[in-house]
């Protein structure tokens, strides 16, 4: 779509806005919508309903289609679609735009409004959803004339899909919905103040090849863009050429192979030591695609005091958000990476390759002595750590992983492989707890084929599990390891931590050996799904290979684990990365000179 006036020509065809809405989306090459209907909306899925290229997905919550929307578009790199009515059917959109928001995540809503002179008289379900959803979405659209929506759904799709990605609202007011319109395509679009930067400067390029070419202890930051720009084999091929030390945030695993060896894992609050340590004490940082989240630098003031930053991002505002920046690159991260690596060779001719022996010395010690792991439980229940790797060991790398938030997200993250890029779905800006299932549901209607696991907690998994109902009716066999401690696990942490274990309303039951409210297996069964129930380390393999050889609706595995088990390393919030806890009580010690 380009900003151009439509075709000199083009025929028209009379139609309800209703239906420009419905064709828009098909011109666009959408191909599914998850959405659930009310009587602001209820126009347009009369003609839904005879469309033969949208399969609309009824979900049971309309959080649930946007979060499923988020999944989709995540996996399939391309907007994921939602739709919902107006009033409380657009507000409860808000948490999974948000979250796209946060997590750049191409997506667009559309939501039915009252018609439009009622517009601002607090009319039945009436909410002003573009007031409401304009901080957190790329851009919010209210449309009141049937005439104005081919151009705002395609400018939506536009918007959403270039630059940084994100989510974009089209809120269509009933009238204009019923309204009577001329439609062609494409339409006539104008976006003058949206113009994205894709190509880097070269001068920026050459220097920042110049300081990657002779700088003793450079660290690749690798962020969740990488991702999004599809730049995944232009960054690993930036990192065999540099010999940098790599790391992959949260958002960011699968953008270089964690086999890669290189590759020091993921940094951060509950990254490896390899990795806090790397970006400690490099002297050259280049960001890729990432922000300088507070949860990957900790304490602000004492992130990686001697490095100079290269940061590349497609999106200006990002560079010096956080963190002074040496050399800025604004573009698209794939032609950046690209760019970097031919004029890395190009410096190291006239620079010569940098002599990072020591550098190696240093992080391969500390991945040595600090490597990933974990202590056996000593309540006799099953480490959660040991079913999370069991689960990324047997479903492999070709598998898709969507967590919720919390312990398991953090070890999901750590104790999984990732090889590829869009392996590993979660909520990594807005932490949002109910995230899993539906995303897992969009992702599996994104790659039918591929093999989709939610991992999700048992807090989490009481948010949104009613969507299962919607994958067993629609035929979207995920399959969700349920990583049960009976209890809000990080917060448990944090409290036996921080608290003077305290343990103030973290624990979801009592007597969760002997009582099961709900029991989480019958819950599956009645909810179309097969339930399958894990205890024993020993039957954790065959549980999940019942698992793997149910094709024909969702499972669930209820894997019963210690509440007591934490996700180590970890760095307490506010403090410096140097503060890195490997376990409760060992604290390691990267001061050595390397």
């Amino acid at each position: 779509m380009t900003n151009d006036d439509a075709a000199s020509g083009a025929s028209t065809e009379r139609m309800t806005g209703a239906q420009s809405i419905v064709r828009s989306l098909e011109e666009l090459g959408v191909d599914v919508v998850f959405g659930l209907p009310g009587g602001a909306i209820l126009p347009t899925y009369d003609p839904l309903f005879e469309s033969t290229k949208l399969r609309h997905i009824l979900v049971r919550h309309e959080q649930g289609a946007g979060h499923a929307a988020e999944g989709y578009g995540t996996v399939a790199g391309k907007p994921g679609v939602c739709i919902a009515t107006s009033g409380p059917g657009a507000t409860n959109l808000v948490t999974a735009l948000a979250d796209a928001n946060m997590d750049s995540v191409p997506m667009v809503a559309i939501t039915g409004q009252v018609n439009a002179p009622a517009i601002g008289t607090d009319a039945f379900q009436e909410a002003d959803i573009v007031g409401a959803t304009m901080p957190l979405t790329k851009h919010s659209f209210l449309v009141t004339r049937s005439e104005e929506i081919p151009a705002r759904v395609a400018e939506a799709y536009h918007i959403a899909s270039t630059g940084r990605p994100g989510p974009v609202l089209v809120d269509v007011a009933k009238s204009a919905q019923t309204g009577m319109m001329d439609f062609s395509w494409p339409p006539r679009i104008s976006l003058p103040g949206y113009k994205p930067t894709v190509k880097p400067h070269q001068r920026q390029i050459r220097e920042a090849a110049r300081l990657l070419a002779t700088a003793s202890r450079p660290v690749l930051y690798v962020g969740g863009g990488a991702i999004r720009a599809n730049a995944s084999a232009e960054v690993t091929k930036l990192a065999n050429v540099s010999g940098a030390a790599v790391v992959t945030t949260l958002m960011a695993r699968g953008a270089v192979p964690d086999s890669h060896p290189q590759h020091c894992g993921m940094p951060g609050m509950h990254g490896s030591v390899a990795a806090v340590a790397a970006l400690q004490r490099a002297d050259l940082i280049v960001a890729l695609g990432a922000r300088f989240d507070d949860r990957v630098t900790g304490d602000l003031k004492s992130f990686a005091p001697n490095a100079a930053i290269i940061h590349a991002d497609i999106d200006p505002a990002e560079i010096g958000k956080n963190r002074r920046v040496d050399i800025p690159i604004v573009g698209d991260l794939k032609l950046t990476a690209a760019g970097l690596v031919n004029a890395l060779v190009h410096a190291h001719e006239q620079h010569g390759k940098p002599d990072l022996e020591a550098w190696w010395t240093f992080l391969d010690g500390l991945r040595e002595t600090y490597p990933l792991g974990w202590t056996d439980t000593e309540d006799g229940l099953m480490s959660p750590q040991h079913v999370i790797q069991r689960l990324g060991d047997m479903a492999g790398p070709d598998a898709t992983y969507v967590s919720g938030v919390g312990q398991h997200q953090m070890w999901a993250a750590q104790f999984i492989k990732y090889e590829r890029p869009r392996a590993w779905l979660n909520s990594g800006g807005l932490g949002t707890m109910g995230y899993s299932i539906p995303a897992a549901m969009g992702a599996k209607v994104a790659e039918p084929d591929r093999e989709v696991w939610a991992i999700d907690g048992d807090g989490c998994f009481q948010m949104t599990n009613q969507e299962l109902v919607t994958c067993a009716l629609n035929d979207i066999p995920i399959k969700v390891a349920l990583i049960n401690n009976s209890s809000l696990g990080m917060v448990r942490q944090w409290q036996t931590l921080f608290y003077d274990g305290r343990y103030s309303n973290t624990e979801l039951h009592t007597g969760h050996e002997t009582v099961r409210i709900p029991d989480f297996v019958r819950l599956a069964e009645a909810m179309g799904c097969v339930g399958l129930r894990c205890e024993n380390p020993s039957d954790i393999d065959d549980t999940i290979k019942q698992a793997q050889a149910i094709d024909d609706r969702p499972v669930v595995v209820d894997f019963t684990v210690s509440r007591d088990a934490m996700v180590w390393p970890m760095v307490p919030a506010g403090l410096s990365n140097d503060e890195v806890m490997y376990a409760r009580d060992l604290k390691p010690n990267f001061d050595a000179d390397e």
